[in-house]
């Protein structure tokens, strides 16, 4: 990734949530970067960043072998602020000491705000209470020289500890979840009152730097783009097309598994709208051909995924002479997840549509969108003109709607399930609810019930509505619809669809249940 000039750098120890701190720093206007503990020491003179925060983590700093910050950002004379974790191997490290085992806390605490600081200026005044959410089995019992506390909870003596000549902060609680109310505050202050970052890291600003970044990349060479539909690879696809042009060819493999007028919309929106070069590959009776009876969730997605491959290098070879393959790919399927037992463990997730292109077809890879986050993508296509509705629309799977049949697939319960899907989703607009749901979707299950339809007997599916909630789709909840809503919707669904006489809701969490069906 290219060094920004403001940079600051997240040394990841291993939190669940270290992501969130990524995230925060970011919505403050600055850009910020993850790397693991094992490798923080070349990021850190990669990046050269103005600041430095040191993440939370499941591991103890009492432990033999325990992580530790290179000892050459905390000499770089560079701002850190310690969290968790964080401020424990900072202490530990500059002469401190560090109880464990004896000083669990977790949940919601107050702090009392001890003494004045740049870290809570214009946030918390000295003397007063605030809400923020603990997470620790060790504390500090003893601080380095030159810190002093500057806020106390019943938990955790040295909840937030300064050395204000150093400009090395701690906090024993975490800013970075929506449970410490007042945490993205604070960090927005030492990003901007302590390290003096300015906050200009914005779309726009990316936008720019990324047509630059493109076009040295590629210049008078040829770029292909697999496009799926999703808002990923179109933003990557419409951004990559400013850069260089017509030396951008998309194509769109139709596998005859999207929603109700979703391949149109998309061929309509690339040809007429942003005139990008498009191969719209009709490829439906290969895919349901292949797929027709099967059963097995993952032989449906390796079905599929094969498929495309070799539908993709087909057109690309009659296209002839790219040197470049475009992909959507996110931050956070690049970002390394620590490993305690073994070093790094790299968690690169292939997009559903080329994994293995690349190698296969011995091209570079251009991915634009690769710092950004989903809710940044979004941003981006706001930014780059794509129209609103289609910019935020709910994430849909690779596979389609072969994985919202379990069962066996076939052309006619593709057909019902479209239609049913279609009913659920103008219902859910007509509410104003889109918005609300991370994602809602029909499935069209393998059972068939009696019903009663005038005077006469049917025996037709069972269609199951499902609909969460969910901040980044790793955990979910389901949504606590009106029963009203859940009752008109069904009938809907049962009278304009045939083939259904039976519609149910899904109620199961995530976990234990995963969003998708299959």
């Amino acid at each position: 990734m290219t060094a920004h000039p403001d940079t600051v750098l997240i040394v990841d120890f291993g939190s669940q949530v270290t992501q969130l701190i990524a995230r925060r720093i970011r919505e403050a206007g600055v850009y910020s970067e993850i790397v693991p503990f094992q490798s923080a020491a070349e990021g850190f003179r990669r990046l050269s960043p103005k600041a430095v925060i040191l993440s939370g983590s499941p591991a103890s700093v009492t432990d033999t072998d325990a992580p530790t910050a290179p000892m050459e950002i905390l000499e770089a004379g560079v701002p850190v602020l310690g969290i968790c974790y964080g401020q424990q191997t900072m202490c530990a490290q500059l002469g401190g000491n560090i109880e464990g085992g004896l000083h669990r806390e977790f949940g919601r605490s107050f702090m009392e705000v001890k003494k004045a600081s740049p870290l809570f200026e214009g946030i918390w005044a000295e003397g007063t209470r605030h809400q923020v959410w603990m997470s620790h089995g060790d504390r500090v019992t003893a601080l380095p020289e030159g810190f002093e506390i500057i806020g106390q909870s019943s938990g955790a003596p040295f909840a937030a500890i300064a050395d204000e000549a150093r400009r090395f902060y701690g906090v024993q609680f975490h800013p970075e979840v929506v449970h410490t109310p007042d945490g993205a505050r604070l960090l927005s202050n030492f990003v901007h009152r302590i390290a003096g970052l300015s906050g200009d890291w914005t779309m726009a600003a990316f936008r720019e730097q990324a047509v630059e970044e493109i076009r040295a990349k590629v210049g008078d060479g040829k770029v292909i783009c697999g496009l799926s539909g999703g808002v990923d690879s179109s933003v990557a696809a419409v951004l990559i097309h400013e850069a260089i042009g017509d030396q951008l060819t998309c194509i769109f493999v139709d596998h005859g598994l999207l929603r109700m007028n979703e391949a149109d919309e998309v061929v309509a929106m690339f040809r007429d709208h942003y005139n990008i070069p498009l191969v719209h590959v009709q490829a439906q009776d290969t895919f349901i051909d292949a797929l027709e009876g099967e059963m097995d969730p993952e032989v449906k997605r390796k079905t599929i995924g094969r498929l495309f491959i070799e539908t993709f290098e087909a057109e690309a070879k009659k296209i002839g002479g790219a040197d470049f393959l475009a992909q959507g790919t996110l931050y956070p399927d690049v970002i390394e997840s620590v490993s305690f037992t073994g070093g790094p463990s790299v968690t690169i997730k292939s997009h559903h549509n080329v994994g293995g292109l690349p190698e296969r077809m011995n091209m570079q890879l251009v991915e634009p969108l690769r710092e950004l986050f989903k809710d940044e993508v979004r941003l981006l296509g706001h930014e780059l003109g794509l129209p609103a509705h289609f910019v935020g629309r709910q994430p849909f799977p690779g596979p389609g709607l072969a994985i919202r049949c379990p069962g066996g697939v076939t052309r006619e319960k593709l057909d019902i399930l479209r239609q049913a899907d279609a009913i659920y989703l103008d219902e859910i607009r007509k509410a104003g609810l889109y918005d609300a749901i991370w994602q809602a979707f029909a499935v069209l299950l393998p059972v068939q019930t009696v019903g009663v339809m005038g005077d006469g007997r049917t025996y037709e599916f069972v269609c199951a509505l499902r609909a969460v909630t969910s901040v980044d789709g790793m955990t979910a909840d389901f949504y606590h619809y009106d029963m009203d809503f859940l009752g008109n919707t069904a009938t809907r669904i049962i009278n304009e669809v045939r083939g259904i006489n039976r519609v149910v809701y899904d109620v199961t969490s995530k976990p234990p249940g995963t969003i998708e069906w299959e």
